[in-house]
């Protein structure tokens, strides 16, 4: 008998590289008019909570309520695909419980359609594997591909197309950090780096320290070349990283994908939690501890 309600965990992530091409350096991404993106992201224990059960119709709600349409949310769009996909009615009641800040390049909204993906796959019981799945979640967005396959991951492409999975770099701690109010659209971003765009920096040391392991050589080759255009559009990240970078026990410092989030890698936890503690005390800025995860959404409950 088919599960009449489930809850699915949906932890967000960060970029230990991002590496974003300039228009004209390679036209096999930009015919649709997006960039060339090369990332290795890794999942983070900062989650979304996602409840689905059937209902009379398709029907999506975030807490805090979203400031848009539902049929404007990614979760309504990953349910629509689905049906499409698979000959199905997608009716069904969804509630998104929001930890994962909007508009943070923490991958929230991606992390939120997968979760729905993977819901659907269980109510209905598709194998995951169908390859119907990875091309939903690629119509979706860049990174709702990553959210379905969970281990750290190289992608390319629009940064949607997996290259390679890694050993997960579980319990890393981490400080997550932005401005309070406000946030960095990616297209906003985007459109910034084209006005001055910057080559990457070669991904092959961060590949060959992932598929060895070796934390010092990740940590010293994090790399982010769209974060400065985020850091233009917003002054209080530039702020924010410059006050990560001379704090303790602090390995490395880089913005979260488009931005407004900045993660610095910690030593221990307890060193994360007190600069998190620092950023929201002394600073209001909003901050959160968090650690690196070893998988994408799971269904906790059903």
């Amino acid at each position: 008998m088919a599960p009449q309600f489930i809850l699915i965990t949906a932890p967000g992530k960060i970029n230990l590289y991002l590496g974003v091409h300039p228009h004209g350096t390679d036209g096999q991404a930009e015919e649709s008019g997006y960039h060339r993106v090369d990332t290795v992201m890794t999942a983070i224990d900062l989650a979304d909570t996602i409840a689905m059960a059937p209902h009379d119709e398709l029907l999506v709600r975030m807490v805090p309520e979203a400031d848009f349409p539902m049929e404007q949310n990614s979760a309504y769009k990953a349910a629509v695909a689905m049906g499409e996909a698979f000959g199905r009615d997608p009716n069904f009641a969804i509630l998104i419980d929001k930890h994962i800040p909007v508009r943070a390049g923490l991958g929230g909204p991606s992390a939120d359609a997968a979760a729905v993906i993977m819901g659907l796959c269980h109510f209905w019981k598709i194998d995951a594997t169908d390859p119907r799945i990875d091309a939903v979640a690629r119509s979706i967005g860049s990174d709702v591909a990553f959210f379905l396959y969970g281990p750290p991951a190289y992608l390319s492409g629009r940064g949607d197309a997996m290259q390679e999975m890694y050993r997960p770099l579980t319990g890393t701690p981490l400080a997550l950090v932005k401005p309070m109010n406000g946030g960095v659209s990616a297209a906003d971003a985007y459109a910034e780096f084209d006005t001055d765009p910057v080559a990457p920096a070669d991904i092959e040391p961060m590949l060959q320290a992932m598929r060895d392991h070796r934390e010092q050589d990740i940590f010293a080759n994090i790399h982010n070349n769209l974060g400065a255009a985020a850091l233009k559009l917003s002054p209080e990240m530039a702020d924010i990283l410059e006050w990560l970078r001379v704090q303790d026990n602090v390995r490395a410092v880089d913005v979260c994908g488009s931005g407004s989030c900045l993660f610095a890698v910690c030593n221990t936890q307890m060193a994360a939690e007190k600069i998190a503690l620092s950023a929201l005390k002394d600073h209001g800025w909003w901050a959160q501890a968090a650690k690196m995860e070893k998988s994408g959404p799971f269904i906790a409950v059903g």
